[in-house]
């Protein structure tokens, strides 16, 4: 399974998407809004994914809910993440609601053929405008909780889970995806406020994915291609084996880096598994005519082996009625 996580154009797969997709390189594709006009199009254009790539091949969304849910029509409409707590009213309703929540996004995306969703976001809500209801909550202990609610529907349907933006994206109000958002808290500062969300949460992550934030006081590049971040906080401090994605390449947060293969060959230096480069053609091409072929990844050839628990429907329906009773709220 190769490095690169690219997307598609559309809602079918033209040859030139299914050349590149034999490429090597590539280990994935994630899908967006452009790529769904129903729900049997979809599984058809999934089907024509893993055929062009003839090997296996991570097929990822962002699915989260809220404003961040690609696929609408014939899929259950989820509540932003920060939306909980105003739904809910105590914390174990909330959970149960976040736990409902988890288990309907990610059955409805393996019934597609869709092996995860890049979530849940662990960002605290602050000052980041992009994050905002993203973010399950504005204190550290209601984002633990939640957090690891939905992580628990999720796997439990054999979806692993994805935690973003590592070290914590929730502090700064810049936009990383049109500009580079610069973090000047101390790293005492972030251990102890963000990135202990990830420390209590790593444990059952299955992927992490980092922030395009550079944390001036700490490393003078973003965290997505920090090996300071990646290798010596992420891997040794807090211990995480799992996968570590990076975030798309084609963001302004990651431009600081230089072109597109310079980003690419960063972010895979610093400590990441599978880098993404989305919406940029040229740019994606230009990794690939520049990148070294990758050898097999053992994590990344793991990653995606969850199995869904033999009652998987029957949690299906239950998380359905646990909705359906906010329905009038959403």
């Amino acid at each position: 399974m190769g490095p690169l996580m690219l997307d598609c154009a559309g809602t079918t797969l033209p040859a030139e998407e299914r050349e590149r997709l034999a490429h090597p390189l590539v280990g994935g594709v994630i899908l967006f809004s452009r790529n769904y006009e129903c729900r049997d199009q979809l599984i058809e254009l999934i089907a024509q994914i893993r055929r062009a790539a003839g090997r296996p091949i991570l097929i990822a969304v962002d699915h989260e809910g809220g404003r961040v849910q690609r696929f609408r029509e014939d899929f259950t409409a989820i509540p932003a993440m920060g939306k909980i707590r105003q739904l809910a009213g105590s914390l174990e309703e909330q959970c149960v609601l976040a736990r409902a929540c988890g288990t309907i996004l990610a059955y409805e995306l393996k019934a597609v053929n869709i092996d995860l969703s890049f979530g849940p976001v662990l960002d605290i809500d602050g000052a980041s405008k992009v994050i905002g209801d993203r973010g399950f909550s504005d204190r550290i202990s209601e984002v633990i909780t939640l957090a690891g609610a939905v992580i628990d529907g999720m796997q439990e349907q054999g979806i692993p889970v994805t935690g973003k933006h590592f070290p914590g994206h929730g502090s700064v109000e810049p936009d990383s995806h049109v500009a580079l958002p610069v973090d000047e808290r101390s790293e005492q500062q972030i251990s102890e406020f963000d990135m202990s969300v990830f420390k209590a949460l790593s444990p059952r992550l299955d992927a992490v994915m980092p922030a395009h934030v550079i944390y001036a006081q700490v490393d003078a590049q973003p965290a997505g291609f920090s090996p300071y971040w990646l290798q010596e906080v992420l891997r040794k401090r807090l211990g995480f084996g799992g996968v570590i994605f990076s975030d798309d390449l084609s963001m302004h947060g990651a431009s600081v880096v230089g072109g597109y293969p310079e980003r690419a060959k960063a972010a895979l230096s610093a400590g990441c598994d599978m880098v993404l480069a989305c919406n940029n053609p040229t740019g994606a091409a230009a990794i690939l005519d520049n990148l070294d072929v990758a050898q097999s990844n053992p994590r990344l050839s793991r990653f995606n082996q969850r199995q869904a628990s033999d009652d998987a429907a029957q949690r299906y329906q239950q998380a359905k009625d646990v909705l359906k009773q906010y329905e009038n709220q959403l």
